[in-house]
């Protein structure tokens, strides 16, 4: 959907940029197209700033006025000159200086991105360069510009905002903070509330290795499927002593759980959905759900409510936002009423009279002042050797979503796509003798897999595709769970493979 925009954009006379290790459908239509090794974001983002600072395309009036730390990011990018790019990431020295110029030059610019950004040990670190490029352009904080991540399912920007993450309540309260902890312990009516962070998905799975989580409960996720080194998450799961599983359909997860609660789809409930560029949306009932499926929010209540737990008597979703708009200052002025009569509405949303905010940072960033981040480029976690020669990058693909659980019961997506499948590019089809075979065995120190071959010049040599969607052939029972050390977010763009023809 964001890329219908982005073609729209093109048709009105927009530039287009992309920066991929695959040839995706965007690159045809783009103006220029650069194809780097996969983790080496950070150099190639430093290279760009290291051309822009040298031909004086820098916005120096924004950077003056509305930014700090530039002369430390400098000092940085300095030594990324282009030709150590190429050496680093496999762009042309000449081809980072044309996109250089471009994005410099052609204002407003935006940076898209999505998890080939985000999934890897410097995750975090790739952010926060993109979020120096867009300030040192002065791309932030005017209509067309910014960092956008594009988010990879309908409502995680909801689901972010309304506390599910490990290190905030909802509206991005940092749990360790002791006023914000307050605040809550009185709107909910208890005490001795912790102050300490939670576990992000992959570290709850180690601490089920070790003992130190004993249960979980997982709502409308597949980690059997979607986990890092899957055959580990398999054993730790099986480790639990108790496991529950809240989904609309019978995953690969859900088979191993001791509980079961079947949920209501998005058609079967009432609700909101907040999607990536923070509007917040009303999702309204169309049909019943089915035998004794509930809305999530029905059996947190009563799931709640039998153990014991005060403040769970909601009549209604509507209800649910009630409480909300008094503890979330960004979703302050946010009523079931107001969303009847809009098309959605984009927070910040400080007061019921409040418009929403179409776009951040105008005027002023939320510290005051931009902080730029200088950071230096380091290699993935595992890279090819002789015994395991390839790069494998894993990701989505059109007709499927996610782990499956829907696109695969749907018909026609299934005959679209039915199959798992690895992409090799001709040169390396051609030294592993592959000889018009149609399947291959592809192995990593965790695991192999057996999946059908698509030859293509779309993905540069040295690099192998899967898609992650597929049960019979899943892509993470070959990456290895290396996490971002701050975000905790798995290395699932970049693990070391070896592709044999069976």
């Amino acid at each position: 959907m964001v890329a219908s925009h982005v073609l729209t954009g093109k048709e009105r006379g927009a530039k287009i940029i992309v920066i991929d290790p695959r040839e995706i459908q965007m690159s045809r239509l783009a103006d220029i197209y650069l194809r780097p090794w996969p983790g080496t974001d950070v150099a190639w983002l430093n290279g760009i700033m290291n051309v822009i600072i040298n031909e004086g395309l820098a916005d120096t009036a924004f950077v003056e006025e509305r930014t700090e730390g530039f002369d430390e990011l400098r000092q940085v990018v300095m030594e990324y000159p282009p030709e150590k790019v190429e050496q680093i990431a496999g762009i042309p020295a000449d081809g980072l200086r044309a996109a250089a110029r471009m994005y410099a030059q052609t204002k407003p610019a935006a940076i898209l991105y999505a998890m080939g950004i985000t999934q890897h040990t410097t995750g975090t670190d790739n952010v926060k360069t993109c979020a120096n490029l867009a300030m040192l352009t002065g791309n932030v904080g005017v209509p067309g510009s910014g960092v956008n991540p594009l988010r990879g399912q309908n409502n995680v920007q909801g689901a972010c905002d309304l506390g599910g993450l490990p290190n905030v309540y909802p509206g991005y309260q940092v749990v360790t903070i002791p006023d914000v902890k307050a605040k809550y312990e009185a709107a909910w009516g208890v005490e001795g509330m912790s102050g300490k962070l939670g576990l992000t998905v992959t570290e709850m799975i180690e601490a089920a290795d070790k003992g130190d989580v004993r249960a979980i409960y997982v709502m409308g996720e597949n980690p059997m499927l979607s986990d890092p080194d899957l055959n580990h998450a398999r054993h730790c799961l099986e480790a639990l002593d108790f496991l529950v599983v809240q989904d609309i359909f019978m995953t690969e997860t859900a088979a191993l759980a001791d509980v079961v609660l079947p949920g209501a789809s998005y058609l079967e409930k009432d609700g909101t959905f907040t999607n990536t560029d923070r509007r917040i949306q009303r999702v309204r009932k169309a049909v019943e759900a089915p035998g004794q499926a509930k809305a999530d929010w029905e059996i947190i209540c009563d799931l709640a409510r039998a153990m014991g737990a005060p403040g769970f008597e909601f009549a209604s979703p509507a209800a649910v936002m009630e409480e909300v708009v008094v503890t979330t200052p960004i979703y302050g002025g946010v009523s079931y009423d107001r969303l009847e009569a809009v098309e959605g509405l984009q927070w910040p949303v400080p007061t019921a009279d409040h418009p929403g905010t179409p776009y951040l940072h105008k005027g002023k960033f939320s510290r005051g002042v931009g902080k730029f981040n200088p950071v230096q480029y380091q290699a993935a976690a595992e890279l090819p050797d002789e015994e395991y020669p390839l790069i494998l990058t894993t990701g989505r693909m059109m007709f499927h979503f996610h782990t499956g659980t829907m696109t695969r019961r749907t018909e026609k997506l299934e005959q679209e796509a039915p199959e798992p499948y690895v992409e090799i590019h001709p040169d390396d089809a051609q030294r592993i003798g592959l000889n018009g075979g149609k399947r291959v065995r592809v192995s990593s120190r965790r695991g192999a897999i057996e999946v059908a071959v698509r030859v293509t010049s779309t993905i540069r040599p040295g690099v192998v595709f899967i898609p992650f969607h597929y049960v019979e052939g899943p892509a993470n029972a070959l990456t290895h769970a290396a996490l971002d050390p701050i975000a905790g977010i798995p290395e699932f763009k970049v693990c070391a493979v070896r592709v044999e023809p069976v």
